[in-house]
């Protein structure tokens, strides 16, 4: 049962990013607004102590992807005072993948020096379509690559289809859907925002809520009301697959806090890295 702390704090989220009450999205984007007949039907709002929820999440191990720096392991994340807490640290592990005079990235090297994790509920839960809510704070630091991003359950990537709700790296937060070309490669929507176009240098200490309308027509990817992106998924047919829709299936999310790749250079940050997330939440209407 929630405390009277905790449903203040929901509803207060909620209000803030124009999830409480009915009606359809502004023509201006400034508010993501709850449809008619939309209900809660997942959510992790950390309320334990130690690893996150099995039943919930799984973790990734290992060197994963994008030649990052990081060995991703569960003991990177905990949850406490109604937090889940993504750790980054400088530390060395021995990749026990290592094989000697191997060229690929993921075993020439025979070890790591940072480690992290990557939650997923792959195998767990996946969903088609609704408004996906998180609230978190995220280490914008040199070097920090933290995400909260969903993949299809079917095909491999990138015909799988890829939702990037929140990414951050080298300065700019980032709203992303990406599929798959006729010819193989991946086309991408992107919007990147640079830090410094939201005029508060303060950003980074404060927690702020990314939502994501997933509907059969459009995605549409908001950071604390805004609308960053919007996708017409009439334009996501994959031809290769017999002009399968990606972004017509199930998918399964993601939340990682990656080191290096795409993120930069960490040698001159102060380590622990946190990506702190207050909760998850997925609502979808009754049809």
């Amino acid at each position: 049962m929630l405390t009277r702390r905790q449903m203040n704090r929901r509803a207060m989220a909620l209000a803030a990013a124009g999830l409480l009450g009915g009606g359809r999205l502004t023509e201006t984007g400034e508010a993501a607004i709850l449809p008619r007949g939309y209900k809660l039907v997942w959510a992790d709002d950390f309320n334990r102590t130690g690893r996150p929820d099995p039943k919930n999440w799984g973790f990734e191990h290992g060197f994963v992807r994008n030649h990052e720096l990081q060995w991703y392991q569960p003991q990177n994340a905990e949850c406490r005072d109604g937090f889940l807490f993504i750790e980054a640290r400088r530390q060395q592990v021995r990749n026990t993948h290592y094989r000697a005079g191997s060229r690929h990235w993921q075993t020439r090297r025979p070890f790591a020096h940072y480690t992290s994790a990557s939650l997923t509920t792959r195998g767990r839960r996946s969903w088609r379509y609704g408004v996906f809510a998180m609230r978190g704070r995220i280490n914008t630091h040199p070097g920090m690559w933290p995400a909260w991003w969903m993949l299809g359950d079917n095909k491999p990537w990138p015909a799988c289809g890829e939702i990037d709700i929140m990414e951050y790296y080298a300065g700019h937060i980032n709203a992303n859907v990406g599929w798959q070309n006729p010819n193989g490669t991946t086309r991408w929507k992107s919007v990147f925002t640079h830090l410094t176009k939201f005029h508060d240098p303060d950003w980074s200490n404060q927690f702020h809520l990314w939502v994501m309308h997933w509907e059969p027509e459009f995605i549409r990817l908001y950071l604390d009301g805004q609308l960053m992106n919007q996708v017409d998924l009439r334009q996501t047919v994959e031809p290769r697959y017999g002009r399968f829709n990606p972004f017509h299936q199930k998918a399964y999310m993601i939340l990682n806090l990656a080191v290096g790749g795409a993120g930069g250079n960490p040698a001159h940050t102060a380590f622990p890295g946190i990506f702190q997330v207050d909760y998850v939440r997925v609502y979808q209407g009754e049809n």
